[in-house]
């Protein structure tokens, strides 16, 4: 499988995954991970994962509806977390490989685009 950059993996879509589909090959996982900063991966390595500290729980949820549209637009949808209102942290991985595919890193690379300033705490 490809190591796509930045670029690539914004201006790509995501993809239906069947079952029995390919999971994304483990030896390329950590180099198409360095394109993502901040994101990091499971100890099982099947998951990929950011945390946020978000202002306040309405912060936390108003940055949850944005990951949301990019979400259902590419019709691939992360488990979304906030704990004890400020702790924002999404974790992704494609159910139907059991793994992760390209989709998790299409999808993180527009979360990251997403403006974070309205959202984030700088404390």
């Amino acid at each position: 499988m490809q190591i796509h950059n930045l670029e690539e993996l914004t201006s790509a879509r995501c993809v239906p995954c069947e079952s029995g589909s390919p999971s994304f090959p483990d030896s390329a996982i950590d180099e198409q991970l360095k394109q993502l900063p901040g994101w990091s991966l499971s100890p099982d390595r099947r998951r990929i994962r950011k945390d946020w500290k978000v202002k306040n729980f309405l912060s936390g949820l108003a940055f949850f509806q944005a990951v949301a549209a990019i979400a259902e637009a590419e019709d691939h949808h992360p488990d979304l977390h906030l704990e004890g209102y400020r702790h924002a942290w999404i974790e992704m991985w494609t159910h139907t490989v059991n793994g992760l595919s390209q989709n998790d890193f299409i999808l993180a690379a527009k979360i990251d685009q997403i403006d974070m300033a309205p959202f984030i705490s700088r404390k």
